[in-house]
């Protein structure tokens, strides 16, 4: 149950918009930027990123969600987002993803612990600045919607169909357009 009384049965961040509106045409601009703008990394990794620092900070509403989002945009789906979660090591994804995903982990750790080494390590494997700048804004990003979820209490619903039906949305028309329809100016 929500710490706080909203005005919605919508799940997570979304049941958050619903009560703050004001506040989440911004982070759905931020998000819509970092997930779907353009960018060498394709969205499915970026949401993979997204997805990885959920499941590191243990917020079980923004990793279903974004692991969903992920699997639709991956052509290998929701097992290689599981396999990413349980063993970074061993996944079977390129090196400059797992190293981005390397910055990112350290990213939700905390800022100072991304190394000059990390960097180094995903520059070797192909990353560009500005994949290594979005991997951390992606991170940091995450943390703070994560911990708004989570330090709000948040219902997450157990079903991953709920989450599979919502991918097919975000996929199609993105942060924003989903965010115009809740608000009623769709």
């Amino acid at each position: 149950m929500p710490h706080i009384t909203l005005d919605t049965d919508e799940p997570g961040i979304r049941g958050l918009f619903g009560f703050r509106p004001e506040t989440a045409r911004p982070l759905n601009e931020l998000v819509e930027v970092l997930l779907r703008g353009e960018s060498t990394l394709t969205r499915g990794e970026r949401e993979l990123i997204a997805a990885y620092v959920s499941a590191l900070n243990h917020c079980r509403y923004c990793f279903s969600s974004h692991a969903a989002y992920a699997a639709a945009q991956l052509p290998e789906g929701m097992e290689l987002v599981e396999q990413v979660r349980a063993d970074l090591d061993g996944a079977p994804i390129p090196p400059k993803l797992r190293a981005l995903l390397g910055i990112a982990g350290a990213v939700q750790r905390g800022g100072r612990e991304v190394s000059e080494q990390h960097v180094n390590t995903a520059r070797a494997a192909g990353a560009t600045d500005l994949e290594i700048h979005d991997t951390v804004l992606i991170a940091a990003a995450f943390c703070m919607y994560n911990r708004y979820v989570d330090g709000l209490a948040t219902v997450a619903p157990d079903d991953p169909a709920l989450y599979a039906a919502r991918a097919k949305r975000i996929v199609a028309d993105g942060y924003l357009a989903l965010l115009a329809e809740s608000q009623g100016r769709s």
